[in-house]
C-alpha cells in the first residue's frame, strides 16, 4: 500500500508575528494546507493520505480540511511527534495499527507548506521509491555553497555541481525506514536533519528525484508573495 504522509508539525516562528503555525495561514482566501492535501487527493495511487500536527490542532486541521476540500474517508489526522522524524514514525506507527505494515509499503512524506509540488514528482517519487526504497526529491544548488563549522570562518567552499537543494517530497519503504532509525544511536538522532539522512548514516542509497524550483516551502513573509504569485499563474494555466 502506498501513503502520502503530510508533516504539519510546524509553529511557524520564521514567519513572524502569527498566533498560528504557517500551515494555517490562507492565500487568496484558502489554507495553504488544504492546497497541499489537494495536491495528493488527485493521484489515485495513495490508498490514504496521513496528516500530523501537535495535538492541539488536530480538531483545527480537520475543520479546515473538511470546509475546504469536503470529508474524505483517505484523510485522517493524527498528533505528530517531537521532531520531524518522530513524526514520520507516528505514521508508520498508525499505518501499522490500522492497516498493514509490510515489506512494501511505501510512505511519500511532505512537507504541508510545500503546496506547488506537481503530479510529475509525486509520481516519481511513488515509482523510485518502489523500485529502489528510498528517494529524495532536489534542485542542483545555482549559488555557492560555504560551509563554516564554527560559523565564523569558511571551513571549504564545495564544489557546486555536486551540490543539490533538498526539497520533499522524500519517500521510502516504510518497515526499512523504521528498522533503521529504531537502529540509530540518540547520538545519530540528534544530528539528523530530515528522514532521507536516517539512511545515509547507515550507507543505505538513497535516489534522487528532480524536483521544481517553484515547489518552494513556505517559510518567510516574502514567501506568501510569491506563492500568491505562483497561484495566480496556476490559475491562469
Amino acid at each position: 500500500m502506498i501513503y502520502a504522509v503530510i508533516l504539519a508539525g510546524g509553529v511557524g516562528e520564521r514567519m513572524g508575528s502569527t498566533d498560528m503555525p504557517k500551515q494555517f495561514l490562507e492565500i487568496k482566501n484558502k489554507p495553504i494546507i488544504a492546497y497541499t492535501v489537494e495536491k495528493f487527493l488527485m493521484e489515485p495511487e495513495f490508498d490514504k493520505i496521513i496528516v500530523l500536527t501537535p495535538e492541539k490542532w488536530i480538531d483545527h486541521t480537520q475543520g479546515i480540511l473538511e470546509k475546504y476540500i469536503g470529508k474524505n474517508e483517505k484523510i485522517v489526522v493524527i498528533s505528530g511527534g517531537a521532531t520531524r522524524n518522530e513524526t514520520i514514525m507516528n505514521s508508520i506507527a498508525y499505518i501499522e495499527k490500522e492497516h498493514v505494515l509490510d515489506d512494501d509499503t511505501v510512505i511519500v512524506t511532505h512537507d504541508s507548506v510545500r503546496p506547488f509540488v506537481t503530479h510529475r514528482i509525486i509520481k516519481e517519487n511513488i515509482e523510485t521509491a518502489k523500485k529502489f526504497g528510498a528517494c529524495d526529491t532536489v534542485i542542483p544548488a545555482t549559488d555557492t555553497i560555504v560551509e563554516s563549522k564554527d560559523g565564523d570562518i569558511i571551513s571549504s567552499i564545495p564544489e557546486r555541481k555536486k551540490m543539490y537543494q533538498g526539497q520533499t517530497p522524500q519517500s521510502f519503504k516504510a518497515k526499512m525506514l523504521r528498522d533503521i532509525y529504531e537502529s540509530l544511536s540518540n547520538e545519530e538522532k540528534d544530528i539528523l536533519t530530515d528522514a532521507a539522512k536516517i539512511l545515509v548514516l547507515k550507507n543505505k542509497p538513497v535516489k534522487l528525484v528532480r524536483g521544481e524550483t517553484f515547489n518552494i516551502k513556505i517559510t518567510y513573509p516574502y514567501d506568501l508573495k510569491i506563492a500568491k504569485s505562483l497561484l495566480e499563474d496556476e490559475e491562469n494555466d
